[in-house]
């Protein structure tokens, strides 16, 4: 087949796709035989396609690209558990699941329904998997068609997938060499003046995409050349860097799971996003962020469908302040009768610094309201620790809720040796028994990751 040869469009200034629509050629290049393991691509298609130019962009469907390079795993009696196996084999990471379907991250960063294994197009003996390495696979086919044409093209690698949000599939580069990739105007303005504060267009899969609608999934075509984008292509320059930089880096994905996924993400590491954070940014914590964290508190067990929990929020600087001023000297006095020197006694006062700096301060209380009476010691003090269990596990509830929004808490017990100053300061019944204080913030740094613990040294089996 032959097309007509014209001259290149010229660069448009903002360096962008460089031509008016009219100038944009997509053309297939149709009549090529059977790829098989072996097959010499640029041979092949540069005997279909001579009238190849400078500054074309040749887009290769990624399934000749897995055949040409023996990317194809026999199946044997069982195709679908062969299909499966694949999957796994090429898959870093699960990102999704519905029902049969599995959207999995490739270990070239992909992130698509079955690692792109394929049964399509393919024998029914095998199923094919994508090129282990599509940039480099579209640089030898770039290098391979300037030696058999003497032609300086771009070269893409092509593959469907599905996008978020959206419905239906479109083909995207997974491969590229020969041309940027990507248009960043970020810092330039639009034709009103606007700043393009967030604009990366991703040019190469637009060619892909444009591509595609002369190949089409079932019309036999597997490759097409689109013209009229020199500006994008380094004609005489290196092969770039490649689709690889349409990867987004995962520590930058906003959706890097599946809601489901994300879900059981969180219910399965609540617990343990909570940690004794000691050293807070200084940003306020709002208020409604605590009644949330009340809230989630309050689910917990308690004895008799009783409610002994309350949460006194000190927002108060001033009460703040007569509070722990009151306690560390109640404290101090303790520690000179226990003996402790006065270096002593300040080094341990120390350890309630966090209580001063930290943005916000509550104090979990325990009413003891429905516990049942009883003449003997040894019933009421069982009846009194029933309920101390379930404010514990209250303040549990807080402090994980609070991990939740990312903020940071540390539980104090130092309420619990001062109750009368601290029900005398905070206004409280006398039957409501400060059960500590927690210290409440953002974190000033991410905390350590926490050893796991063996359970064994634990749990107990009689």
């Amino acid at each position: 087949m032959t097309a007509p040869v014209g001259p290149p469009p010229s660069a448009a200034p903002d360096g962008g796709a460089g031509a008016r629509a009219a100038d944009v050629q997509v053309l297939p290049v149709p009549g090529l035989p059977e790829v098989v393991p072996g097959t010499d691509l640029a041979a092949l298609i540069s005997a279909a396609a001579p009238w190849l130019v400078d500054g074309d962009v040749l887009v290769v469907t990624s399934k000749i690209v897995s055949k040409a390079e023996g990317r194809l795993v026999p199946v044997g009696d069982d195709r679908e558990a062969a299909r499966e196996a694949a999957i796994d084999g090429e898959t870093t990471a699960v990102v999704a699941t519905r029902g049969r379907t599995r959207i999995v991250r490739t270990p070239q960063g992909l992130v698509l329904a079955s690692a792109g294994v394929d049964t399509s197009n393919v024998g029914q003996d095998v199923v094919a998997l994508l090129p282990e390495d599509s940039d480099a696979s579209a640089r030898a086919l770039r290098a391979g068609l300037r030696d058999a044409l003497g032609v300086d093209v771009a070269v893409i690698v092509s593959d469907t997938m599905g996008r978020p949000w959206r419905v239906g599939v479109a083909d995207v580069a997974i491969g590229a060499a020969g041309l940027r990739p990507l248009r960043d105007l970020r810092g330039q303005t639009d034709n009103h003046g606007n700043d393009l504060a967030m604009t990366v267009v991703a040019d190469a899969d637009q060619i892909a995409a444009a591509a595609e609608l002369v190949k089409g999934k079932s019309g036999g075509v597997p490759v097409a050349v689109v013209r009229g984008v020199r500006s994008l292509v380094d004609v005489g320059g290196d092969d770039g860097s490649g689709a690889a930089a349409l990867v987004r880096a995962l520590e930058e994905d906003m959706f890097a799971l599946g809601t489901a996924e994300a879900r059981e993400l969180g219910r399965r590491e609540a617990l343990t996003l909570r940690r004794s954070i000691r050293v807070f940014r200084s940003d306020p914590v709002p208020a409604d962020a605590i009644a949330r964290a009340v809230a989630a508190a309050v689910t917990a067990p308690a004895p008799h469908h009783t409610t002994p929990w309350r949460f006194v929020h000190v927002a108060s600087d001033d009460v703040r302040k007569r509070l722990l001023a009151g306690m560390r000297e109640a404290w101090a006095a303790d520690l000179r009768g226990d003996g402790f020197d006065e270096a002593a006694i300040g080094r341990r006062l120390k350890r309630g610094d966090l209580l001063w700096e930290a943005p916000a301060l509550v104090v979990p209380v325990l009413a003891l309201d429905g516990a049942h009476p009883y003449p003997d010691a040894r019933r009421a003090a069982s009846e009194r620790a029933m309920f101390q269990v379930a404010m514990g596990a209250g303040v549990q509830n807080f402090l994980v809720a609070l991990a939740t929004e990312g903020i940071g808490s540390c539980w104090v017990s130092s309420t619990m040796f001062a109750a009368d100053l601290v029900r005398s300061e905070l206004d409280l019944p006398d039957d409501w028994h400060p059960m500590g204080s927690v210290a409440i913030g953002y974190p000033a740094e991410p905390p350590r990751d926490r050893p796991a613990r063996d359970a064994s040294a634990f749990f107990l089996t009689r």
